[in-house]
């Protein structure tokens, strides 16, 4: 662009018109009539073609949702008949939190549809006094655009004319305001759910790090999430299960990282979910879509912490979010998922590798140390010379196979038994009983020594388990091993333990390998599991998500 001594001049624009160009003073009036009037006049065209579609398309969009609307299924035009059908199908005048508020405004019967015990009251309440101010001609011939257009002091209104919509919307909180003589009602977002506090988990606590947890509120779970996650691409799609609960489920991907094909898998899994209802909420729902029949292995994690599924979000993972549940699971999972906490990642990464591998030693010891012992201690000639000191002083008068099955059951009891006791008594209890019934049950001669030790170390290494649900997996086939060792000796534990890896390696979780990256092999992905790599080193997503960006430090 050149420069003069007037401003800037543009050798691009487009030429003036020659009958504006004269230099006149009278001219300059015709010179800009001349350049803006066609500029005017495609403005006043496209506006008049605008009112005119919506003139042309407010029947025919009308019309549309009336043949999308069965005839049986329209919300009636009269009042009576609008509220015999209420009676009849969410039993109005029998349940005594729904209420039907009816009030004239601007001459026009109305209907306030709502449940008293999930609905904001202040809200309710402004709406009708704001409408309480309406006079007679205020209103138009077409009353219910008038109110959703103009008076209706709510933020989320939308027109429905399906009679199931409107008592679905209603049961899940949402108010309906019904409008004598308009066959279409006005939802109104103005629900109110009863909930607690966002508070740290009890299953993943750290020393460092964020106190918020997980309610039984969806939409503050969802908050928790976007507070951390300020990410436009973050979607929630929201889906409804069961028939009679009505359960809402949120799907929660980041658009240009999640990999399409597990969202859609995820998806179409739990819009064919065929149940009457969900009030268990994400656990019937794992075993609707993922189907684990007998296993006791989990194969999705559930999380209680915003933070950490915000990085498995980031990460490429999907998360499934269900109504009154104060977890969240995420999609897809491995074993070594279920294996990490987040108290390693609020350490350095030399504390955080330390940790991890503390964690681990706990773990194994959880699944073969009582298996191991009871080999040894069965058969000293297996015994390599360096483990000496393993075996059995004094026999007691059970054999060591029952011994072991029932500290099993009794650790279990004493579990239970602290979950059903009172929280000032719980600490007490179980102390009393683990101290008392261990030492009696010794001195009787019922229990060796050896077998309280390494129980109760396989006990720790079992609570060490990040994952609840895989602590009790382990739990499994640490019975299973014994078991198995018990009957077949040193065969039994090598074919049980090869056995059950071998299962565990056949596994999928959502079309992802159970046992990645171990199997199959990625050398890049186990280093970064056994080590926890300092941050600027983790520059890639994990492969096993098959996310579209696979990059975390894009250059």
């Amino acid at each position: 662009m050149e420069t003069t001594e007037h401003g800037p001049m543009n050798l691009d624009r487009e030429p003036r018109p020659p009958e504006s160009r004269g230099g006149g003073p009278g001219d300059s009036e015709h010179e800009f009539s001349a350049i803006k009037k066609p500029k005017t006049i495609e403005q006043m065209l496209r506006r008049e073609k605008r009112e005119e579609a919506k003139e042309e398309d407010r029947p025919a969009l009308r019309q549309h949702h009336e043949n999308e609307v069965p005839p049986e299924d329209r919300i009636p035009p009269r009042m009576d008949e609008w509220m015999d059908k209420l009676r009849e199908r969410i039993g109005l005048e029998f349940n005594f939190d729904v209420q039907v508020r009816q009030m004239t405004f601007g001459d026009r019967e109305t209907a306030l549809l709502f449940i008293s015990s999930l609905t904001k009251d202040p809200s309710l309440t402004e709406i009708v006094k704001r409408l309480t101010f309406l006079e007679p001609q205020s209103l138009s011939h077409d009353a219910l655009e008038s109110f959703f257009t103009y008076y209706l002091p709510a933020v989320q209104v939308r027109k429905s004319q399906s009679m199931s919509e409107m008592i679905n919307d209603v049961m899940m909180g949402n108010s309906a305001f019904y409008v004598d003589g308009e066959d279409t009602v006005l939802l109104i977002d103005a629900k109110q759910y009863p909930n607690r506090n966002p508070e740290e988990p009890a299953l993943e606590k750290v020393v460092r790090g964020s106190r918020d947890g997980f309610v039984e509120t969806l939409l503050v779970n969802v908050a928790l999430i976007r507070r951390r996650l300020r990410d436009p691409k973050l979607r929630f799609e929201i889906l409804k299960v069961g028939t009679r609960t009505q359960t809402d489920v949120a799907i929660g991907y980041i658009e240009d990282i999640a990999d399409r094909k597990l969202v859609e898998s995820v998806r179409d899994k739990i819009q064919a979910v065929n149940i009457d209802g969900i009030p268990l909420a994400d656990k019937q729902l794992e075993e609707m879509t993922v189907k684990t029949g007998w296993n006791p292995f989990p194969l999705v994690r559930y999380s209680e912490r915003p933070d950490v599924v915000a990085a498995h979000l980031l990460d490429g993972s999907v998360t499934v979010i269900v109504d009154t549940s104060p977890s969240i699971m995420l999609l897809p999972t491995t074993y070594f998922d279920l294996i990490q906490h987040a108290e390693e990642n609020r350490q350095s990464p030399t504390i955080g590798t330390y940790l991890r591998w503390v964690r681990f030693f706990g773990m194994l010891a959880s699944v073969f140390l009582l298996p191991l012992w009871f080999l040894y201690a069965q058969n000293p000639q297996l015994r390599p010379e360096w483990l000496w000191f393993i075996g059995v002083n004094e026999k007691g008068d059970l054999p060591l196979i029952l011994q072991f099955i029932l500290v099993e059951l009794g650790l279990d009891l004493l579990r239970l038994a602290s979950v059903h006791t009172p929280a000032p008594l719980v600490t007490a209890m179980s102390l009393i009983s683990a101290i008392l019934i261990g030492d009696i049950a010794v001195q009787t001669g019922l229990f060796v020594n050896e077998v309280i030790l390494y129980m109760a170390v396989a006990a720790v290494g079992m609570f060490a388990t990040p994952s609840y649900e895989l602590g009790f997996a382990n739990r499994i086939v640490r019975l299973v091993l014994l078991v198995a060792t018990f009957l077949f000796n040193a065969e039994g534990f090598v074919v049980g333990s090869t056995v059950i890896f071998v299962w565990l390696a056949l596994m999928r979780s959502f079309n992802a390998p159970f046992m990645w990256p171990l199997v199959p092999f990625n050398a890049n992905a186990l280093i970064g599991v056994i080590f926890r790599r300092p941050i600027p080193r983790s520059k890639f997503r994990p492969s096993i998500n098959r996310s579209r960006d696979n990059s975390k430090q894009p250059v």
